[in-house]
C-alpha cells in the first residue's frame, strides 16, 4: 500500500474513533486546556482562543451524545454567550462586571452540560466506551462549572480567596480541581463567608459524584464482567 494511502486511512481510522467516542475528545480537550494554561497566562488574545476551543469541544460533544434536541439547544443557547463573555474576560480580566457577568452564563453552562453528560450515564444499564470517558469529562465540567462560581464571588466579595500569590483564574480553578477530588493540596484557600459556603457546597458534589455516578459504573461494569464469565 503506498505511503500516502495508508497515511490516508490512518486519518480516517482516527477520526472514526473520535467521532465515536466524543466524551474521551472532550476529556482530552479540557485537560489539554489544564496543561495549555500557563503557557498563555500573559497572552490575552491566547487565553481567548484557548476558551473558545475548549467550550466548542464542550459544546460538540454535547451534540454528539445521544440527548434530545431540547438538551441539545439549551446547552447552545447558555454556551454562546458564554462564548463571547469567554473573549471579553480574556481581554479584561480585571473588570469586575465582566466577571461577574461571565461567571453568571459560564457556571450555569457547565452545571446544565455535566447534568447533561450525567444522563447519558444513566440512559441505560449498559456501559459502554464512551460512558467511561464521559465519567471523566462530566468531573471535569463540574469542577469548571465551580471554577466560575469561584471567580464570581471573589469578583463580588473581594478578598474572598487568598493564596501565596495573586489569586486568578486558573488558581481558582487549581482549588475547584483539589476541592473536587477531596485531596485538599491547594494553596488557595476560602477565607470570606461567601466563598467558605460555595466551597462546602462542592465538597458534597464531588462526595456524591463519588458515590453515585463512579460507583454505578463501577457495579454496572462488574456485572457485566461477572455475566460474561458465566455466560448469562
Amino acid at each position: 500500500m503506498p505511503a500516502e494511502r495508508l497515511d490516508s486511512a490512518i486519518v480516517r481510522r482516527q477520526l472514526r474513533w473520535m467521532v465515536g467516542h466524543p466524551s474521551a475528545v472532550l476529556l482530552g480537550g479540557q485537560l489539554a486546556a489544564v496543561l495549555g494554561y500557563p503557557f498563555l497566562d500573559e497572552n490575552p488574545v491566547g487565553r481567548a482562543v484557548l476558551g473558545v476551543v475548549g467550550m466548542a469541544l464542550v459544546l460538540i460533544a454535547i451534540w454528539a451524545v445521544r440527548l434530545t434536541p431540547v438538551l441539545r439547544w439549551v446547552a447552545v443557547l447558555l454556551g454562546a454567550p458564554a462564548m463571547v463573555l469567554t473573549v471579553l474576560e480574556a481581554l479584561s480580566p480585571s473588570t469586575d462586571w465582566i466577571v461577574i457577568t461571565s461567571a453568571l452564563w459560564h457556571a450555569p453552562f457547565y452545571f446544565y452540560v455535566s447534568y447533561a453528560m450525567i444522563q447519558y450515564l444513566f440512559h441505560d444499564d449498559k456501559v459502554t466506551r464512551d460512558e467511561l470517558f464521559a465519567t471523566g469529562a462530566a468531573f471535569t465540567v463540574v469542577a469548571w462549572g465551580f471554577a466560575y462560581v469561584f471567580s464570581g464571588v471573589e469578583a463580588v466579595w473581594p478578598g474572598s480567596f487568598t493564596a501565596t500569590g495573586d489569586v486568578g483564574w486558573y488558581e481558582l480553578l487549581f482549588l475547584s480541581f483539589a476541592n473536587l477530588t477531596s485531596v485538599g493540596l491547594s494553596d488557595v484557600l476560602p477565607v470570606l463567608e461567601h466563598a467558605r459556603s460555595v466551597v462546602m457546597v462542592e465538597q458534597v458534589v464531588g462526595v456524591l459524584y463519588v458515590a453515585l455516578v463512579v460507583a454505578r459504573l463501577v457495579g454496572l461494569t462488574v456485572v457485566r464482567a461477572t455475566n460474561d464469565r458465566t455466560g448469562s
